[in-house]
């Protein structure tokens, strides 16, 4: 029973003192909670607070921002018309760059336009040369490819040399000799020499088939007939012209082309050489020029001669005529010499006069003073005799 008592007393104040214990956490529960609510309320009021202050900062930063962004609007606003003018200014300069940029580059293109046309006029005027030119050398063609017109070609090229350099009576074309054949040209040398016989059918019909020759056996064969056509025609002038007594033992062939004669000397010098031993010069335009000038010389030459005799002539009356001079020279001379003379006497007189004169004039209106007899001077008497 005690037992009972005590253990239903033990559970009991067990339970007492856990119920004490519930009521003080539930005080403290209540406290607690109570505490929360109170901190919660403080934190929310400070966050409040904080807000409030963070919205009128941001409200300021705002007002702030918005004033910046007006001054930076007007800022703006200013750089953009500072801009807007500038970059007007800029066009306009541009524009006035360009546009007198264009304006030269339209003068300078007219120039060269115009420099352009003037070449063209000049290149214009070339191709009519060439132009020209080329039917020129189609009518040389066409002659020589004839005969008789290479004949009258070379014999004009020739009459034009001698007739450009000699005198009308130092030359005769086509004249004939006592045999009966008539040379191109004869020559009359002075001194009563025979004339010089000058050719000018020079053989070109093999020289042409030797130039048209395209394989070898057509150059061998054109060059042995050109071979035997020249040595022919330097025979029959050699037969025909060459006259003792008439004509000179020496005769020109005339060959109208510096070309030919030189491929001539250059690939059948053994034919140049037979004709020289056959006394026949070949001679192309610029060696019978030379020929002709040497001519003219000599022609000169024998007409000196032939007025030598006046020449001396007019020598001897120019000395004469130099003697006389020196004579009347001398004779000049004498008569200044003697006008010379004259001049100092008269000099001398006059210097006595002055001497007189100033004696007079020094004499004494009061005092007699003798004369002295005056003696008369001829004028021309000696310096010693008048004094």
């Amino acid at each position: 029973m005690d037992g009972s008592l005590l253990a239903a007393f033990g559970g009991a104040a067990a339970l007492a003192r856990m119920a004490a214990w519930g009521a003080v956490l539930a005080g403290g529960l209540l406290v607690v909670w109570l505490w929360r609510g109170t901190r919660a309320r403080a934190v929310a009021e400070e966050r409040a607070r904080e807000l409030d202050l963070r919205l009128a900062e941001m409200a300021r930063l705002q007002a702030e921002m918005t004033g910046r962004m007006q001054t930076m609007a007007e800022v703006f606003g200013s750089r953009q018309s500072d801009l807007a003018r500038a970059v007007s200014e800029r066009l306009d300069g541009l524009t006035h760059r360009l546009g007198a940029s264009m304006v030269e580059t339209g003068r300078s293109t007219e120039a060269s336009l115009a420099r352009l046309g003037e070449r063209m006029a000049v290149i214009d005027r070339a191709q009519r040369s060439m132009s020209d030119l080329a039917s020129e050398v189609l009518q040389l063609r066409s002659i020589l490819a004839d005969k008789q017109a290479r004949g009258a070609f070379g014999q004009g090229r020739m009459e034009a040399i001698v007739a450009d350099a000699l005198p009308p009576n130092a030359y005769t074309f086509q004249a004939t000799l006592p045999t009966g054949v008539r040379p191109d040209c004869l020559i009359h040398l002075p001194n009563g020499a025979p004339p010089l016989v000058v050719d000018a059918k020079f053989p070109l019909e093999a020289w042409t088939a030797l130039g048209a020759a395209e394989t070898d056996d057509e150059r061998k064969l054109a060059g042995t007939r050109f071979r035997r056509d020249v040595l022919r025609h330097v025979i029959d002038i050699r037969d025909k012209y060459l006259l003792p007594g008439e004509t000179q033992d020496t005769a020109f062939l005339f060959v109208p082309s510096e070309s030919i004669f030189a491929d001539l000397h250059e690939r059948f010098e053994d034919l140049v050489q037979k004709a020289q031993r056959a006394r026949v010069v070949i001679v192309s335009p610029s060696l019978l020029m030379l020929s002709i000038q040497v001519v003219q010389a000599v022609l000169r030459d024998h007409r000196m001669r032939e007025q030598a005799h006046l020449i001396q002539a007019e020598v001897v009356h120019l000395l004469d005529d130099v003697a006389r001079l020196h004579d009347r020279v001398l004779k000049l001379q004498a008569h200044h010499g003697q006008a010379a003379k004259d001049l100092e006497q008269i000099v001398i007189s006059s210097e006595k006069l002055q001497r007189r004169a100033a004696r007079i004039e020094d004499v004494e209106m009061g005092e007699a003073v003798p004369a002295s007899p005056v003696v008369p001077i001829p004028l021309g008497a000696s310096r010693l005799a008048g004094e």
